[in-house]
């Protein structure tokens, strides 16, 4: 059974799969669905598109040189057929798979070991500002200093109640809803 790869995002391409595009130069170009046919239709550049893998090898997404990408290269010389071979590669094929998969994992974590402290950070931070949901009320009063300091603003009472005359409530959207809602509960009550 002969696995192609996908011209433009590189994935697997199973016999009876995809479509295959022979351009006038004899070039052919094989893609594993229409989604990767039209991208390439549109010229555009697979390094450019996120979810190919020839951007998320390019930015340092996915592993790029490994010993074990060795095994899939392509080989076109044909070989005699030895029992004893075909064994012993179908062993080292699942010993193989098993490294490739352990080292990707390491890979992933080293990517993503920066990533994990800052959102420890995040966290800490959210944690620190809403502390009041996470801890019960009563264990707030007995230890104050789980909460944030308080800032207390003085304002005179005779300050505002004179702004308040000044403006004669002309401007405040407040007092218009106030005076909207009484016309219509009397309207409502004149009705009834």
């Amino acid at each position: 059974m002969r696995l192609e790869k996908c011209w433009f995002c590189s994935s697997t391409i199973y016999p009876g799969h995809g479509i295959q595009f022979v351009r006038n130069d004899a070039k052919i170009f094989r893609f594993c669905r229409s989604k990767c046919h039209k991208n390439f239709k549109m010229k555009r550049n697979p390094r450019k598109v996120k979810w190919t893998k020839a951007y998320r090898r390019l930015h340092g997404k996915d592993m790029t040189q490994d010993s074990t990408f060795e095994l899939e290269r392509k080989r076109n010389r044909p070989e005699r057929y030895d029992r004893n071979v075909a064994e012993n590669t179908l062993k080292a094929i699942k010993k193989i798979d098993k490294i490739r998969v352990a080292r990707e994992a390491r890979h992933h974590s080293m990517r993503m070991k920066g990533k994990k402290a800052i959102e420890q950070q995040a966290a800490a931070k959210e944690l620190e500002q809403s502390i009041h949901l996470v801890k019960a009320p009563a264990a707030l009063q007995e230890d104050p200093s789980l909460t944030l300091p308080k800032i207390r603003v003085t304002v005179s009472r005779s300050q505002t109640e004179d702004a308040w005359k000044n403006n004669d409530n002309a401007g405040n959207p407040l007092t218009w809803w106030h005076r909207k809602l009484n016309s219509t509960l009397s309207y409502a009550r004149l009705v009834y």
